[in-house]
C-alpha cells in the first residue's frame, strides 16, 4: 500500500482542524517518502499544512470559511514532538490574573527547548528558553501563578497583587504553589506579612 494511503488511513478519522505532527508516521518510510506522501495529500485537499511538520484535516465553516487551530494548540503539538515543556509568558500570566491589561505585541511563550521563532500562517510566535523554575506546573493555574510572580519580580510583587493571585487558586493549588522551587523573596511574599 502506498505511504500516502497508509497515512490517510491513520488520519481520516482525526477531528477536522486538530493539528498533528508528521513524526507520527516515522515508521512508515524514510523522512523524504513520508514528506512526499503528505505533500500529495495536501495537493489532493485531504490535508492542510499549518507550519513545518504540522498538518491537519481541513475544517470549513459555512460562516468563516477555513478554520485554523489556535496557535497554542499548534505549539503544543510541536512541544510534544520535541519533548519540550511550554509555559505561558509572565506578561500573559499577569494579564490572566487581571493585574495588567497590557497585551503582548508578539506572542512569546517560555520553553525548555531552544529559543526560536515559529511561523504559523501570518503569526510569528517566539519561544524563549527559560530555567526549569519557570516551567514548574506548566499548563496549570499553579504554573500561571508562578510565572506571574516571577514576571512581577521582587520589586513588583506587592501584597495586593499576591492577594489577587491567591484568591483565584484553590487551597490545593495554593499548597502546590508553596511547594514550588522559588527564590526567597517569592516565598516571603506568598507567606504574607508576619502576624503582629
Amino acid at each position: 500500500m502506498p505511504i500516502a494511503s497508509t497515512i490517510w488511513q491513520q488520519v481520516k478519522y482525526l477531528p477536522k482542524g486538530r493539528p498533528f505532527s508528521s513524526r507520527r508516521f516515522v515508521g512508515l518510510g524514510s523522512r523524504s517518502a513520508v514528506g512526499k506522501a503528505l505533500a500529495r495529500l495536501v495537493s489532493a485537499g485531504e490535508l492542510e499544512r499549518i507550519t513545518r511538520g504540522i498538518y491537519m484535516r481541513p475544517k470549513i465553516s459555512p460562516y468563516v470559511g477555513s478554520v485554523r487551530p489556535s496557535a497554542l494548540a499548534v505549539i503544543r503539538v510541536i512541544a510534544k514532538q520535541n519533548h519540550e515543556t511550554i509555559q505561558v509568558h509572565g506578561a500573559e500570566a499577569v494579564r490572566a490574573f487581571h493585574l495588567s491589561t497590557q497585551m503582548q505585541t508578539k506572542p512569546v511563550l517560555y520553553t525548555s527547548g531552544s529559543s526560536r521563532e515559529i511561523q504559523i500562517g501570518a503569526l510569528t510566535i517566539r519561544l524563549r528558553h527559560v530555567s526549569p523554575e519557570k516551567l514548574q506546573h506548566a499548563g496549570t493555574k499553579v504554573g500561571l501563578a508562578l510565572v506571574a510572580l516571577f514576571y512581577l519580580g521582587s520589586n513588583g510583587v506587592i501584597p495586593t497583587s499576591v492577594t489577587k493571585i491567591k484568591s483565584q487558586l484553590t487551597p490545593a493549588e495554593l499548597k502546590q504553589l508553596a511547594a514550588c522551587k522559588m527564590p526567597a523573596w517569592m516565598s516571603k511574599a506568598l507567606a504574607g506579612p508576619p502576624p503582629g
